[in-house]
């Protein structure tokens, strides 16, 4: 059987976004992992304990979501750090996020950069490297999320982690395999019929179709569906179902 993970990036309270805590609650049951903000770009104390609780008991696994410092632009700005730096802002989000997994006798599963840090360690081998490593030295069991086919998972795999490749439901792509800039007026899928055909093609085809038609390998470990906006318990609802209906299997990937 087929199977596949649901991640949705949640516990983003900022008041430069569309946040709704009752929202990321109804959006559980659908998903197989989440990614918790952990301070930097979005999200708080309070979000995360809240969070933490709400996924242990919907069993959904746990994942830390670490982000350049930047909450005035929700950690889309491309930041210049160390390695050093770099490291070290993900270790500090790391261990934000841990100390309320531990209080409630859990475990992190995962950790999926955000935003900037995500798309700039996709290409760059040395932030890749320095995320891999704070992300080993924290501990050698969790699984690196990060887009499939980038230095990030080459990176983390030569860092003996495990890893998960990640695809987009209702982003679009690019002939290279990334993801088309959101400056690009096409960045987003906004159609559900759109994103559900996307989802399956890659999860059963291994392929996605970029904007310009061609037809562009990919290695769907995992699905990423975003948790703003009004439809966006529908959405993920349709994403599930649609998995589902084609006898694909939705569940985290296992720690080693």
């Amino acid at each position: 059987m087929l199977k596949t993970d649901i991640n949705c990036d949640m516990g983003e309270s900022s008041p430069l976004w569309d946040y709704s805590l009752e929202r990321d609650l109804s959006i559980l049951p659908f998903i197989s992992s989440v990614n918790l903000a952990c301070g930097y770009h979005a999200g708080d104390p309070g979000t995360m304990h809240t969070m933490v609780e709400a996924a242990l008991k919907a069993g959904v696994a746990i994942g830390a979501h670490p982000s350049f410092p930047d909450r005035e632009n929700f950690g889309r700005s491309n930041m210049q750090l160390t390695p050093e730096q770099i490291y070290d802002i993900v270790l500090y989000q790391l261990g934000a996020l841990n100390a309320f997994l531990q209080v409630n006798g859990a475990i992190l599963h995962h950790v999926k950069p955000h935003g900037a840090l995500y798309n700039m360690a996709a290409k760059d081998p040395i932030m890749a490297k320095a995320i891999a490593d704070a992300v080993y030295d924290f501990d050698g069991s969790l699984i690196l999320y990060g887009l499939s086919g980038s230095e990030l998972i080459e990176t983390g795999r030569h860092d003996f982690l495990s890893t998960c490749s990640e695809v987009f439901a209702d982003r679009t792509y690019q002939d290279d395999g990334s993801l088309t800039p959101r400056s690009h007026p096409d960045a987003m899928l906004h159609s559900q019929e759109a994103s559900v055909a996307q989802v399956l093609q890659m999860v059963q085809q291994q392929t996605v179709q970029s904007l310009s038609g061609k037809t562009v390998p990919v290695k769907a470990e995992t699905i990423c569906i975003h948790g703003d906006g009004s439809d966006a318990v529908s959405f993920a609802k349709a994403i599930h179902n649609a998995l589902s209906s084609a006898g694909i299997a939705v569940t985290s990937p296992a720690k080693i």
